[in-house]
């Protein structure tokens, strides 16, 4: 018998801390869950001022798994505890969350997704960071009207660090801020994920609820050096209903999704899902297929976020670089902001149901196939 993370959680919701008088999961004290089979071991994280319970709470949680759970269980011992000095040493550790956008083709809208579920999260009151990860084509800096902008690069500790742009509420990167916009970025792969690399984890992002990653179509060097990194919440996938882009993000749902990898998928959007003209306001036409990304995920078993029609207003919000989900009173800004609520929705049940995502390591001489 192999014990679930839910059941895990269920029992340790019962386990309050005695002086703040809220239970260790809601606290978010519980880390590092491993299950393997009846053995179960986690860590508990603890502010460094405060590590008088420690004891007290590594004995009540033994004891409420073994009751909850049953006898055979095998927890004595494999709880640590951890300081909150020991947590924030790790990169991006102020992050909460950090959502990947990927599409398995070029063309479909993901980066304009991107740019828009993140003003959307950021009128919500969430703290927002976006890296724009297409290193070859990055669109960030147009849609957020800062194409001139030049993040301020300073010291601390004798590192470097970079300071973000802030539009709109949400902290901004994009290797767009350091070359010229008319020059096309000729790279090879070490050179594309280094300054990925460079973006994630010298950016001062500080305290984060989301950081959303624009990542290139496709499957590439970005991808897996993105889940090398960091530890990814999710991932959102982005297509129109065509064939032709189903396809692909198939194959971008299975490189996520397979046993090397194991990052769970958030959710799909389906964007351009029909058009509608202004003159004729109760029709739909299907230019790219209907409802292919609404097929997709029933077939899956995975959430359908979004379906966005073809509306000239995203169209020109991208290229005047004022995102329509800044007007939340117009259609478009609500479709957003529906969206930012069942992202969120989403994230919250994954973090509630299911094992806490790690950094892969993948061997380097290893094929990252599914099959």
């Amino acid at each position: 018998m192999s014990y679930t993370t839910e059941q895990i959680f269920s029992a340790l919701r019962k386990v309050n801390h005695p002086e703040q008088q809220k239970d260790i999961i809601t606290l978010g004290m519980v880390q590092e869950l491993e299950i393997e089979d009846k053995k179960i071991v986690f860590a508990l994280v603890f502010n460094k001022e405060n590590t008088t319970n420690i004891a007290h709470l590594k004995k009540a949680c033994v004891e409420t798994i073994e009751n909850e759970l049953g006898s055979e269980v095998e927890i004595r011992g494999n709880i640590k505890a951890m300081t909150l000095q020991e947590e924030t040493e790790k990169p991006l550790s102020k992050v909460k969350n950090i959502i990947a956008i990927a599409s398995g083709k070029g063309g479909v809208g993901k980066s304009t997704v991107a740019s828009n579920l993140a003003v959307a999260l950021a009128k919500t009151g969430a703290k927002v960071g976006l890296v724009d990860a297409d290193i070859y084509g990055p669109s960030v800096p147009k849609m957020f009207d800062c194409e001139n902008a030049k993040p301020e690069v300073t010291k601390v500790n004798s590192a470097e660090v970079i300071i973000p742009i802030e539009k709109y509420g949400v902290k901004l990167l994009s290797i767009g801020f350091f070359v010229n916009p008319e020059d096309a970025l000729v790279w090879r792969g070490p050179m594309a994920t280094n300054a990925l690399t460079q973006l994630l984890m010298q950016g001062d992002w500080g305290e984060l609820d989301y950081l959303l990653i624009d990542l290139p179509p496709g499957t590439s060097d970005i991808h897996l050096t993105l889940v090398q990194s960091v530890a990814v919440t999710g991932v959102i996938v982005v297509s129109t209903p065509q064939d032709v882009a189903l396809a692909d993000a198939i194959k971008g749902i299975n490189m996520f999704t397979g046993k090397k990898i194991n990052v769970p998928v958030l959710g799909l959007i389906e964007n351009m899902a029909w058009f509608t003209p202004a003159e004729l306001p109760e029709n739909k036409y299907y230019i790219f297929g209907k409802g292919g990304c609404e097929e997709l995920a029933k077939k899956l078993d995975l959430n359908l976020l979004a379906q966005i029609p073809i509306v000239q207003s995203i169209r020109e919000g991208g290229d005047s670089g004022e995102p329509v989900a800044t007007n939340s009173e117009t259609i478009t800004g609500q479709a957003f902001a529906q969206l930012a609520e069942k992202v969120v929705a989403s994230i919250e049940n994954r973090t509630n149901n299911t094992n806490a995502t790690k950094k892969v390591k993948i061997d380097p001489n290893a094929s990252c196939g599914t099959k």
